[in-house]
């Protein structure tokens, strides 16, 4: 039987897996692109670059016979009568829309918008974006004739159609999650054309999903039991819900999930591996393997040292594209390897800020199904669990969202009945990590005099 292909758009490159109808890897390649930033808290990319890479990554793999597609989310591409790309994109980590984000919620009102959207208006969201467009690109703004997302970009390149799924859509805030259809009201209100939207699928129906949805179904989260936490450049906590439950205050996404009939409610925080990153090129560009074997070194808590991820803004459980990072408690003791455990730290506290939200909107947590690059790493893995006090698992394949589109794909050619049967027959748990009973006393101290950060240090950014 042919393969099953996974295409993930990401930030960072273009990652490609081809597996077997069993979950099986058969094949990988990744390329690689640039990040733009021209101004302070913009994020840009040519959408060209996803789509050379996309060709490169596909012509490494062996023949396959379906293929599913992921990606970022959130991210604006705007194309003209012909198809053609009016501008770089503008992605997800953007931040410059604070001032679109505030006419939004004025226009449409923010009761009537969570109970249309399940979200709040975020600068990282694509209805913003178009509305810079309209008031600081006004002639780009003039020759749109099409919308998409990242992901949708490249197939639209592969096949030539225009095209959604419901769960990337319910991240451009111009779509009735719990309908799952683009909300006429909200775009009437905000007075975007609704012939610019493609026509909206079921992620099965499409073989597709934004790459939350995507990495989660590859973790095997179809279903409410198990959590995806991600530990990528973002970090994601995110649970399966069978019913329509947005947080009251909207500081959890609550989006549709790939498996028709669910949601899902994540918590999302902009700088997780990320900030990792950050450190490690402020260091000097030291290894990671450097780096974490001198923060095992420090004891959990690193002796009072603190770390705030706010690196671009944040976004749970502060919408605020405003906010800031920052080290508190530093003493002539603290070195490198302080450093980098208290943002090993600092990560898995912003982590469990959205576990403690999923938990009022009724979910409850037994197990988490860790996925990302951060993941690789057994220190950061421990300190997580203990500060979550949740075992953590990891699946057999790496992949995540490439893994999670295969099966989608395959789903959409009838290589599988559904998504579930797609994930019984394929995703199998590798190793699990627990809870360190002696370091959680000293988290959950931690956690409490994290969570006093950001209302003292809000006023000073």
């Amino acid at each position: 039987m042919s393969a099953l292909a996974g295409l993930d758009v990401g930030t960072s490159g273009v990652k490609a897996l081809a597996l077997s109808p069993a979950g099986d890897v058969v094949a990988r390649a990744e390329h690689a692109y640039p990040l733009s930033t021209p101004h302070p808290d913009w994020a840009e990319q040519d959408p060209e670059d996803w789509w050379r890479a996309a060709q490169a990554a596909l012509a490494e793999l062996d023949d396959f016979g379906s293929l599913g597609v992921s990606g970022q989310m959130h991210g604006l591409v705007v194309l003209d009568e012909n198809g053609s790309v009016l501008r770089p994109a503008i992605l997800w980590n953007d931040q410059r829309t604070t001032a679109e984000c505030a006419e939004i919620e004025e226009r449409i009102g923010l009761e009537r918008l969570l109970e249309l959207t399940g979200n709040r208006a975020l600068t990282g969201f694509t209805a913003p974006k178009l509305l810079w467009l309209r008031t600081h690109e006004p002639d780009v703004y003039a020759r749109i004739r099409h919308v998409l997302l990242p992901k949708d970009y490249v197939r639209f390149r592969l096949t030539g159609e225009h095209a959604i799924d419901v769960a990337d859509a319910s991240g451009t805030l111009l779509f009735d999650v719990a309908e799952r259809r683009w909300s006429d009201e909200v775009i009437g209100a905000l007075e975007i054309p609704r012939d610019w939207l493609p026509p909206v699928y079921e992620s099965t129906e499409i073989g597709g999903a934004g790459d939350q949805a995507a990495g989660a179904l590859g973790v095997g989260i179809d279903r409410p039991g198990p959590l995806s936490i991600v530990l990528g450049t973002s970090g994601v906590v995110f649970a399966a819900l069978d019913t329509y439950r947005p947080e009251p205050q909207a500081r959890l996404h609550t989006f549709c999930h790939a498996i028709p009939g669910t949601w899902h409610a994540m918590g999302v925080m902009l700088s997780a591996a990320g900030a990792l990153q950050w450190l490690r090129r402020a260091l000097g560009e030291a290894s990671y393997e450097e780096l974490l074997r001198e923060a095992e070194a420090w004891p959990p808590g690193t002796e009072g040292l603190l770390f705030q991820p706010y690196l671009q803004g944040e976004r749970t459980p502060h919408a605020d594209a405003d906010a800031r990072g920052a080290f508190t408690g530093l003493t002539l003791r603290h070195d490198r390897g302080a450093l980098v455990r208290a943002v090993l730290e600092g990560v898995a506290y912003g982590l469990r800020d959205s576990l403690e939200l999923l938990r009022k909107v009724g979910v409850e947590a037994q197990v988490g199904r860790i996925s990302g690059g951060g993941a690789r790493s057994e220190l950061w893995l421990k300190i997580v669990a203990s500060v979550l006090g949740l075992p953590l698992e990891r699946t057999i394949a790496e992949e995540g969202a490439a893994f999670g589109a295969a099966l989608l794909g395959g789903v959409k050619e009838g290589v599988f009945a559904d998504a579930r049967e797609a994930v019984e027959a394929t995703v199998r748990v590798r190793d699990r990590v627990e809870p360190d009973a002696t370091w959680q006393a000293a988290y959950d101290d931690g956690y409490l005099r994290y969570r006093q950060l950001y209302p003292t240090l809000r006023s000073l950014t």
